[in-house]
């Protein structure tokens, strides 16, 4: 079992998740993060970090449109191993729907 990252991240970009995992699967995109589902040991560690619920165990059928971009993703963006500040649009779009297909970047993040 892994976790991953759910479209409710994207252009928000929270990243208290990141700062709690033991082992850093975390990989950042331009406006989203991901986790890489081989490197997380499924601690659960991250899930009730994150402040807008993005993250979700793999047994949950929602994560199921998820696992396949948390992985491709996690092989191409940068690592990141430390907590910064949200998006600016965090706020606002925390709610959104449909992310994925109207406002998802595949643009690499900063990582660390």
């Amino acid at each position: 079992m892994t976790f991953v990252v759910t479209d409710v991240c994207i252009k928000c970009k929270y990243t208290d998740c990141v700062e709690v995992c033991p082992v850093d699967c975390f990989y950042e995109g331009e406006n989203m993060l991901v986790i890489h589902p081989d490197e997380c040991i499924d601690c659960g560690v991250c899930e009730p970090e994150c402040p807008i619920d993005a993250i979700l165990p793999d047994i949950d059928s929602k994560a199921d449109a998820y696992l396949e971009l948390n992985r491709e993703y996690s092989e191409k963006w940068p690592n990141i191993t430390r907590q910064k500040d949200p998006l600016p649009t965090a706020e606002e779009m925390k709610t959104k729907k449909n992310k994925l297909e109207e406002d998802f970047s595949p643009n690499p993040g900063e990582g660390d």
